[in-house]
């Protein structure tokens, strides 16, 4: 007796696979509007590029990623590896290329380009090179992305933040520096430390330069909903003034620690710089103490003549930047921010900014 084929073989004469899968439906589907596909394109395939790339792919935030390095076969190597790792991600179309035109449509534009010191090079020199650096980045991404948010990550972020708000002439609000978002973190992280418990229930900001002259704001600090201070004195923890300026220096330092033992700095930026990139496409309205344009804010930049970004508590959202929150500061908080506007200025003053 002869048996007949098996609908489930994919032998001769079997079901063909490729038809079952992709056979074209008897219905036809209503028209429905395209959805615009999120794009994120990344200037810079160094350590702190690609851990940004890597965390965003993982957290699924963009359809496209985009790589852009000024040597073509780092951030072609890079796409490779993570298309390798497909199966693995979420789906993402990733691109890579020397040409900025691979940019086109982007919603967020993240920088992490910058030049390297040479040895015995003053940071000043170093400066005049980010900025002629940043003159061949940000005009090309205005170019193919008039409508983008970018997100300067290169230090240093406050100066070259003012800098891509000058060279792109978008509003302020669509500028922004990733300033002390991570600085506000290893702040969390060293305080729950200290005080044992969870860093998700600390509220504290770090604001001002990201840099030496940052200001640890401790008037607002909350623990689980309750000011710092207060918890201190209700769960009998003594403390003193030394412990909280240790406490603030040890942030400042971190970064030094981790470079000098692993040589760079690239999984907490990621995180961070990927916390911000939800932020803005998912429009959370979320508050995160970023580089913004700070004049007006606590009397900064009032009689100064000068345009300064630095880190404020900012709600971010889908334009950008949607507003600064009002937060209280001490007398003493507010002249150590006014300082800090202080110091970038002169920065900025010698570069001719």
């Amino acid at each position: 007796m002869q048996k007949s084929s098996s609908s489930s073989s994919f032998g001769p004469g079997g079901l063909d696979i490729a038809q079952s899968f992709f056979k074209p439906t008897q219905k036809t589907a209503p028209p429905t509007t395209p959805i615009k596909p999120t794009k994120i394109s990344i200037v810079g395939a160094g350590n702190v590029g690609m851990a940004i790339a890597q965390t965003i792919l993982t957290q699924n935030l963009a359809d496209e990623l985009a790589l852009v390095d000024a040597y073509p076969d780092k951030p072609r190597g890079e796409m490779l590896d993570l298309q390798h790792a497909a199966a693995f991600l979420p789906r993402t179309t990733i691109l890579a290329s020397d040409d900025y035109a691979v940019t086109t449509a982007s919603d967020l534009c993240i920088v992490t380009a910058g030049a390297r010191q040479n040895p015995g090079e003053s940071r000043m020199s170093l400066l005049h090179r980010n900025l002629a650096l940043f003159e061949k980045i940000i005009p090309p991404l205005v170019k193919y992305s008039p409508d983008t948010v970018l997100l300067i990550v290169s230090n240093p972020v406050d100066v070259l933040t003012c800098v891509a708000w000058k060279l792109s002439g978008f509003p302020s609000n669509r500028v922004i520096g990733s300033g002390t978002n991570l600085d506000s973190s290893r702040f969390r992280f060293l305080i729950a430390d200290h005080l044992d418990v969870n860093a998700q229930d600390v509220q504290a900001f770090i604001v001002g330069e990201h840099g030496d002259s940052s200001v640890a704001l401790w008037s607002s600090i909350s623990v689980g909903g309750v000011p710092v201070l207060s918890f201190l004195d209700r769960q009998q923890i003594a403390y003193e003034k030394e412990t909280l300026q240790k406490i603030h220096k040890e942030v400042v330092e971190s970064a030094y620690e981790v470079i000098s033992l692993k040589g760079y700095t690239s999984w907490a930026i990621g995180y961070s710089v990927a916390s911000l990139a939800r932020a803005i496409l998912r429009d959370q309205r979320s508050i995160h103490p970023v580089s913004v344009l700070a004049n007006g804010f606590y009397g900064i930049g009032i009689g100064t003549g000068g345009n300064v970004f630095l880190s404020l508590p900012a709600r971010l959202g889908r334009s950008g930047v949607m507003g600064v929150a009002n937060v209280h500061l001490t007398d003493e908080e507010e002249k150590k921010v006014k300082d800090s506007a202080k110091t970038i200025l002169e920065v900025q003053s010698q570069l001719g900014i």
